[in-house]
């Protein structure tokens, strides 16, 4: 699940690529919904959780870690390393779709950082 600050373009390109991905702008129940509920969402769909957002996810995972809380997984994505400009959206199709089909995605309850395909 894209969170909401990515676009519902990356999702589209990666459904097109056979993967299952949803994009919270592009379900109108979810859009601006709290970052806690996206995870409560995400986790009852099975869906890993997409995000810019390190700060706001780190502090809900280890919140639900301690309240022994599961959830399907977290990807991280770093403007060091994916920088918002014009090439932000393929790259971040790339990385992930690599990623899927690679086998490198995050466990249940893990947390990656996402990696640039080179």
């Amino acid at each position: 699940m894209l969170d909401e600050m990515l676009s519902p373009v990356i999702a589209a390109r990666l459904v097109d690529r056979g993967h299952d991905v949803v994009a919270v702008k592009a379900v109108a129940g979810l859009i601006g919904r709290s970052d806690e509920d996206l995870l409560v969402e995400a986790a009852a769909q099975e869906r890993i959780v997409v995000t810019l957002d390190l700060k706001d996810f780190a502090v809900i995972d280890s919140s639900w870690k301690a309240a022994g809380r599961s959830h399907a997984g977290l990807i991280y994505l770093s403007t060091v390393t994916f920088p918002l400009d014009d090439g932000f959206v393929g790259a971040v199709v790339e990385a992930l779709a690599a990623a899927a089909e690679s086998d490198r995605l995050p466990a249940p309850d893990g947390a990656i950082f996402l990696r640039r395909v080179s």
